[in-house]
């Protein structure tokens, strides 16, 4: 029985810090119209396309941009995977469809301003601002690419597979044997042998070979002077006229790099993320949210993990992942609450605080602060320990307000999930 309970405390864990990793690395994705068009800069082969927000657009579009077309890829644009196989709660099938020009109003209308349901969006969704109409490819042969960051290698990771258009998991699963891996030298950068390699392993059927090495170049002087952290095109794919073009891709960037990535990371689209994690990254906290009714602050990542296990040990769900870092300042503690206070699905707040760098007093000010500028419905606990402990809760003490004090971080839990259910 404890061995079960551990290993579901360590696998949510595990899924947790993940997410949280995620966050770090990958604050900013682009959607794919912008992704294409930047794409297109480096002279990557990319379909021809045009993104509109209504209705009006996609009508002016078909006639200016697309005046000979007979067919167009009428695609959702959301920052998720799984479109295609996606379903919108209007009851339409299917985020990409392939519409004969006058049909481009039509499917335009049931999309813009619909949810789309994949299974990278959970349950709730994505709202569809934008819809983006290309050009159909005849393509006769789809392959999938990607280059990402590998940590046993220190360095970029190119993947390639001669099959594609589908879930690169399933392909991995089930034909291991297809997918082929080049790791690159970050301080050499990529050699004619390393895209050679890349190419064999796409195995073109019809596409210059040449042509093809210069293509998986170029992506890749993408994936490093853009500082990204992912770029995947699936579809990789031939066309009738023998060329190597990106079909469909993905990119994500550091957030890190920011500063000298202003021009992309002016593209982020913050309607497409939560806006919690939006508030909390304005603040320089990190922030994901769950779903569960206990609220938890905490400094340190490691602390947050503990935090919300034994919340889970006794019987309570944590809401979130909140760590307010090892150096926050009172203004950050008190959007700390008011982020947390937003989630109308919290039922009690457990801040516990070990102070080392950050220092308990500080915490203790910026809770009084938050009370005084927050309307707290929701009881909270809270328990500080290290740096200025016994200042922090003499402040706590005078503030004439009712908080739940632990000493530990097991009273702690427990008094969280007895005060949240």
């Amino acid at each position: 029985m404890v061995r079960g309970l551990l290993n579901k405390l360590v696998s949510r864990s595990l899924s947790v810090a993940g997410k949280w990793q995620q966050q770090q690395l990958r604050r900013l994705n682009i959607h794919e119209y912008q992704g294409s068009e930047l794409m297109s800069k480096y002279g990557i082969n990319v379909p021809k396309g045009v993104a509109v927000s209504s209705v009006d657009e996609a009508k002016n579009a078909v006639r200016t941009a697309f005046p000979d077309a007979k067919e167009l890829v009428v695609k959702s644009q959301i920052l998720a995977g799984g479109r295609g196989l996606g379903t919108f709660k209007s009851g339409l099938k299917g985020g990409v469809h392939i519409v004969k020009v006058d049909q481009v109003e039509e499917f335009a209308g049931k999309m813009l301003g619909q949810i789309l349901v994949t299974k990278q969006t959970g349950p709730q969704g994505k709202v569809v601002s934008k819809v983006y109409l290309c050009e159909k490819l005849s393509l006769t042969n789809e392959m999938y690419f990607a280059i990402t960051l590998d940590r046993k290698t220190a360095g970029p990771l190119i993947i390639a597979c001669r099959k594609g258009g589908t879930s690169i998991e399933d392909l991995a699963e089930n034909f291991p044997d297809m997918i082929i891996k080049v790791p690159i030298d970050v301080f050499q950068g990529i050699t004619d042998e390393d895209a050679a390699k890349v190419v064999d392993g796409l195995a073109p059927k019809a596409a210059d070979r040449n042509d093809s090495i210069e293509q998986v170049k170029k992506l890749y002087q993408l994936f490093c002077e853009c500082d990204c952290t992912l770029l995947e095109v699936n579809p990789i794919a031939e066309t009738s006229e023998k060329q190597l073009v990106a079909a469909d891709a993905k990119l994500n960037f550091d957030d890190n790099a920011a500063f000298r990535q202003k021009a992309i990371f002016a593209l982020r689209d913050p309607t497409q993320e939560d806006p919690r994690e939006v508030d909390a990254a304005k603040a320089d906290l990190n922030y994901i949210g769950l779903d569960g009714e206990i609220g938890c602050m905490v400094n340190g990542a490691g602390l947050a993990m503990a935090t919300m296990d034994i919340i889970k040990l006794h019987g309570g769900t944590p809401a979130n992942f909140l760590d307010v870092g090892g150096n926050a300042s009172e203004g950050q503690v008190v959007e700390a609450f008011k982020i947390l206070t937003s989630d109308d699905k919290v039922k009690a707040i457990l801040v516990n605080i070990f102070g080392g760098i950050m220092k308990c007093d500080v915490i203790a000010s910026g809770i009084v602060n938050a009370a005084k500028q927050v309307s707290l419905k929701v009881p909270v606990v809270v328990r500080l320990e290290g740096t200025n402990v016994d200042q922090g809760k003499r402040i706590l003490k005078e503030s004439g307000m009712t908080l739940i004090t632990a000493e530990d971080l097991d009273d702690a839990a427990e008094k969280a999930v007895k005060a949240a259910y």
